[in-house]
């Protein structure tokens, strides 16, 4: 027969292992579902910003309006235009807010 001793010490390296292989399954399983949910956010931050590229495509295409990157080449003196128009369209809106704070503080 086994001494008491002897048999607590089987009973708890056993524990042990037993522990250990939970802890690394666990672990394992874990980063998996990590590994999976950046794969499926970068696909979705990927099918996001193509269709975002793909609604400003269209725009464009509805406005008339030539960007770089899009299938006609812009020149200079059209990008400085449209720089142009839009300080100038941020100035309006600076005007604007400025306008309706001064009324709403009264």
């Amino acid at each position: 027969m086994s001494s008491p001793v002897l048999h607590a010490f089987f009973v708890g390296r056993a524990l042990a292992d037993a522990v250990n292989q939970r802890a690394e399954q666990l672990l394992t399983d874990g980063l998996s579902l990590v590994g999976k949910f950046d794969a499926e956010q970068r696909e979705y931050f990927r099918q996001f910003t193509d269709e975002v590229l793909v609604r400003a495509q269209q725009a464009e295409a509805e406005a008339g309006e030539v960007y770089p990157g899009s299938t006609a080449p812009a020149t200079a003196t059209d990008l400085q235009a449209t720089i142009d128009t839009l300080r100038a369209e941020i100035a309006q809106v600076r005007v604007a807010l400025q306008q309706y704070r001064a009324t709403s503080q009264v």
